[in-house]
């Protein structure tokens, strides 16, 4: 079978690829148009959505195409094919997002920034730190990602809800509402996460209104996608106090254009979507996994549903 790698770190895939699988051909260059040639002599494409998305607007089209992102975006875009094989990376973000939010959950509840201002002021700062026992905990997109966090959240003494796109029983969850129970779910949480991946209906979800409905003392923290936040609304909800702080990894552009209003928003932190780098040991773990199901005419795991998005 011949395998195309559009990668940006393509050498080292190819070198993995090549060890964990040697009966595959690996076709890979670092040249868009000698990538254009080889995409028509693969049936099967390993990469990044970008990549790939544009070798198919130049009317290339695999039979089956494994994406190294949790996200497929690129790929969804208008007049680009559907009619092919899609899985997007699964199984390999959950413990490395947990480790993440677990960075600036802890760091909210232990004032870590207060603190350091408090030392370059030379002012001691003997206030007591916090603790994540007994916090309520709401994740917004319980799939692979959110219900791997929620696991490694779990030890920690908090009490996890969850919102998907329909309610559901789901462990370690006590309650996993639809996504229409959001506003309502957000007033009792001490940590509304974000992990929702990008579709029409998870766009401008955190507006004005539902900012409004936040804890004052609830951190924010959006891993998902920059396109369910409406940014001037977050803004002005940190300035008028409707909540804690957020931690931004996921922006609507990005880069962030220089005059973009988060740089200097109080309560804000960026985080320059670092939150869940793929590994690409792991991706290569997965998408052998995958090839050999593909080869024995199984399912694949994480193929996306077209109409669905994800």
């Amino acid at each position: 079978m011949r395998v195309l790698i559009a990668e940006q770190d393509h050498a080292h895939y190819a070198q993995l690829l090549g060890q964990a699988a040697p009966d595959l051909e690996i076709l890979t260059s670092s040249d868009s148009a000698e990538l254009a040639l080889q995409a028509s002599q693969c049936p099967v494409w390993l990469g990044q959505p970008d990549l790939l998305a544009s070798l198919l607007r130049q009317g290339h089209k695999p039979a089956w195409m494994q994406s190294t992102w949790a996200g497929i975006t690129p790929l969804l875009a208008d007049g680009l094919p559907r009619d092919y094989r899609l899985t997007r990376a699964v199984g390999i973000f959950g413990q490395v997002m947990a480790e993440y939010m677990l960075t600036y959950m802890l760091g909210h509840e232990r004032e870590v920034l207060p603190r350091l201002l408090s030392q370059v002021e030379r002012r001691w700062d003997d206030r007591p730190g916090g603790t994540l026992e007994g916090r309520q905990v709401l994740i917004v997109g319980t799939g692979d990602i959110g219900q791997r966090v929620a696991e490694f959240l779990q030890p920690f003494g908090v009490t996890l809800y969850g919102i998907a796109s329909s309610a559901r029983e789901q462990a370690p969850f006590a309650e996993v509402a639809a996504l229409a129970d959001l506003p309502s779910r957000v007033e009792r949480a001490d940590y509304v996460i974000n992990l929702l991946p990008d579709t029409p209906a998870t766009h401008d979800l955190y507006d004005a209104a539902l900012f409004q409905r936040f804890k004052p003392s609830a951190l924010f923290i959006n891993a998902g996608r920059g396109v369910a936040v409406v940014d001037g609304d977050l803004v002005e909800a940190l300035k008028q106090g409707h909540l804690a702080g957020a931690v931004i990894d996921v922006c609507r552009q990005e880069p962030l254009p220089q005059r973009h209003p988060f740089w200097t928003a109080l309560g804000l932190l960026l985080t320059g979507h670092s939150s869940a780098p793929t590994s690409p040991a792991a991706m290569v773990r997965l998408f052998v996994e995958n090839v050999r199901a593909y080869e024995a005419e199984q399912g694949l795991r994480g193929e996306v549903d077209f109409t669905r998005g994800y």
